[in-house]
């Protein structure tokens, strides 16, 4: 990471004077922080001011109206990086609004992704608009004139991260118009964006991803590496943001027995040889880290006393074997004992 970065990231510490409390280090010397908000127990007649109030501290400065005569609801979870934040926002019906006058009071100087998860929404811009659906992502600069509006409420990811930052990330080139991609539809592009949305959503949830050894820990330079491809939009990017968006891609296609190192490779948008080259360097080649994914994942479901009665050659098939034989040998080498066996084992401690 470049010292202009780090020089950022500082920055961001410094400023951070938040109630808060510890959630993860990021690399030990890189405090994350987590907020939550809540309108519940919140009188009604407060509500919209508090809400605004918290997203002014904690995401972006809002003018926010509400849509009907029905109480705002409104929920906020926020993890604070030094130079990025992450956000999961639910509300009831609402407008979102930051015109030229609030922002010359309200200035932010940084750029915002909005991942829409449920509820579909209108997003109004310069001399412009957009219609938002669940599966759609907008990276926009939030110090441009915008209008948001929810008519059946929201529940959407956010990122935010210092305008500076993101043009040291696309080489220079600012962004003057939203960006809006479709992170379900099946472009390299497009799955990065799926991988950035897959990685703020769980470390919101405190769990980790397939890869990773604790959840917040690297999501912060992962998020970077994975804003860089989408900021570029073109090949050339860093390794790390290739890796998370093969290794989500991978998890989303663990049932297919057909997927190969060639399939995973066209999606992510590199050579085949590239990727093998990402992945060895990450300890392991793709077909042995997709075999161990997927035994991992039939471990967990061996071991879930809820599925105890799911046949092995069922769980062989959901996690990609095209053969239980195979299965069965690759889970005895991988765990040291066949699935059945494996199963008996594990849950003889949940016996009454």
């Amino acid at each position: 990471m470049s010292q202009h970065h780090l020089d950022a990231a500082r920055r961001a510490v410094a400023g951070q004077g938040l109630d808060a409390e510890p959630a993860a280090q990021v690399h030990r010397s890189r405090p994350a922080k987590l907020l939550k908000f809540s309108t519940n127990g919140i009188p009604v007649t407060n509500r919209v001011q508090l809400w605004e109030h918290h997203n002014s501290r904690a995401l972006i400065s809002l003018d926010i109206r509400t849509m009907d005569e029905a109480p705002l609801r409104a929920s906020e979870v926020n993890l604070h990086f030094p130079s990025l934040k992450f956000a999961e926002v639910k509300g009831s019906a609402q407008v979102v609004e930051r015109n030229e006058r609030f922002i010359r009071q309200n200035p932010t100087d940084v750029i915002a992704v909005f991942f829409a998860l449920e509820g579909e929404a209108f997003f109004y811009y310069g001399d412009g608009h957009e219609s938002l659906k669940p599966g759609h992502a907008v990276i926009y600069d939030a110090d441009r004139p915008f209008l948001r509006g929810f008519s059946k409420g929201l529940h959407e990811l956010v990122l935010t991260i210092p305008r500076d930052d993101y043009l040291e990330l696309s080489g220079g080139k600012p962004l003057l118009k939203p960006q809006v991609v479709d992170f379900n539809r099946g472009k390299p592009l497009n799955r990065h964006m799926h991988a950035l949305a897959r990685l703020i959503n769980a470390t919101l949830a405190g769990k980790t991803q397939p890869g990773q050894t604790a959840a917040p820990e690297r999501a912060e330079d992962t998020a970077l590496e994975l804003l860089g491809l989408l900021a570029r939009g073109e090949r050339g990017g860093a390794n790390p943001g290739y890796l998370a968006t093969a290794r989500c891609y991978i998890e989303d296609r663990l049932d297919d027995p057909q997927l190969s190192t060639a399939e995973v490779a066209v999606a992510v948008g590199i050579s085949e040889r590239h990727l093998t080259r990402i992945f060895a360097e990450a300890g392991e080649p793709p077909s042995l880290y997709i075999l161990g994914r997927r035994l991992e994942v039939a471990r967990d479901i061996l071991s879930d006393p809820a599925q105890r009665t799911m046949p092995v050659g069922k769980i062989a098939a959901d996690v990609g074997f095209a053969s239980q034989g195979y299965f069965t040998r690759a889970f005895k080498t991988r765990f040291g004992a066949v699935p059945l066996q494996f199963r008996k084992n594990t849950l003889s401690e949940f016996a009454p």
